[in-house]
């Protein structure tokens, strides 16, 4: 999916992030988001995948004011959030809000869906009770979820429509960023299309930013414009998501695209890459480029020595010290297939060649 892209400066800014929990003078700090920069455009989808543990939840929730960074700066269109006064933090974060995976746990078990819909326009105050009320059913509406089933409690409803509350009461303050975290993991196959349709529309309809967040490639690529991958609190590459998808330019990006399921002709499977070696000790992480000790490509300057994040083409950045072999190598894989695709175009039925 894409989207126009309609200013210039961006919707947020990252420069720099790092966030720690734990006591460094104790040996137990963990880093869990290290040195990241990037920006979000208005109106776009930006992706970020990567595995459990790698720092992208952490990532969104200092994005919306959640957590507070270590190092580094956020900024808000130029506003950096960090420096406001409490007041003027609570009016200012209503425009940046986030979905979380587990809508079981959005929610207050003793409390009907409609009054949980409304509960932030309580708390910020606006309109009397019956406009309220009013928006929220209107809400509700958009999101399809039956009017009926707004004095039901949440565990009266299903996953799926449990999650699509969840977005109407995150929409109740009209937002213009959206973290999105794992909003679609719990759910079925089936239903994970139909909430991605629904944060397409709701895209289109009220010109939202979205920050989506996932460990499934295929849902990234799907509903992305460009995609961010992490390991181990750093980004390691990203751009548009279809050429980061289609041609990865760093060997986890590369392991992570051959785990995808994929429906190939018979013969044509796409060769599997399984990550060797240990995870690193997120309290210890290994010097160099933290993904060597997993790296199948690894030699020893990826020991020594940590890749810095370069632009290797028009969008595209990548931190890995054989980027530019990885890009020779899919060159010639794309010119052998189409080579084979003109061979098997320009042979004619029945003839032996």
């Amino acid at each position: 999916m894409t989207s126009a892209l309609t200013s210039t400066r961006p919707a947020v800014t990252v420069d720099g992030v790092s966030v720690t929990f734990g006591n460094a003078k104790r040996g137990t700090a963990v880093r869990a988001v290290d040195g990241v920069s990037f920006n979000v455009e208005k109106g776009e989808i930006f992706g970020v995948i990567g595995e459990s543990g790698s720092g992208k939840s952490t990532l969104g929730r200092a994005m919306v004011c959640l957590l507070t960074p270590s190092g580094g700066t956020i900024l808000h269109d130029d506003v950096n959030p960090f420096t406001l006064t409490r007041r003027e933090l609570n009016r200012h974060r209503r425009k940046y809000q986030i979905v979380s995976q587990d809508p079981n746990a959005a929610f207050d078990p003793r409390m009907t869906i409609l009054q949980s819909v409304m509960e932030p326009l309580n708390i910020a105050g606006e309109g009397t009770r019956a406009e309220r009320r009013a928006r929220a059913f209107a809400m509700l509406d958009r999101v399809a979820l039956s009017p009926e089933l707004a004095n039901r409690y949440p565990h009266e409803l299903s996953g799926g429509q449990k999650q699509r509350a969840n977005i109407a009461r995150a929409l109740m303050l009209e937002p213009n960023v959206i973290v999105c975290d794992e909003v679609v993991a719990a759910l079925d196959v089936s239903i994970q299309a139909d909430m991605l349709n629904l944060f397409d529309r709701l895209q289109k309809e009220l010109g939202l930013t979205y920050v989506f967040i996932s460990h499934d490639l295929r849902v990234v690529s799907h509903i992305s414009d460009r995609v961010a991958v992490m390991y181990f609190g750093k980004i390691v590459e990203f751009g548009p998501a279809r050429e980061v998808i289609e041609t990865p330019l760093h060997p986890y990006t590369e392991a992570l695209r051959s785990a995808e399921p994929e429906i190939t002709a018979l013969g044509e499977a796409r060769k599997r890459i399984i990550l060797q070696g240990e995870i690193p000790s997120a309290i210890n992480p290994p010097s160099g480029c933290r993904f060597h000790t997993r790296c199948p490509r690894m030699r020893d300057i990826c020991r020594a020595q940590e890749p810095e994040q370069r632009e290797l083409l028009p969008g595209r950045h990548v931190a890995c010290h054989f980027a530019e072999e990885m890009l020779r190598e899919s060159a010639a894989e794309h010119v052998g297939l189409t080579d084979r695709s003109v061979v098997a175009t320009t042979t004619a039925p029945g003839v032996l060649t």
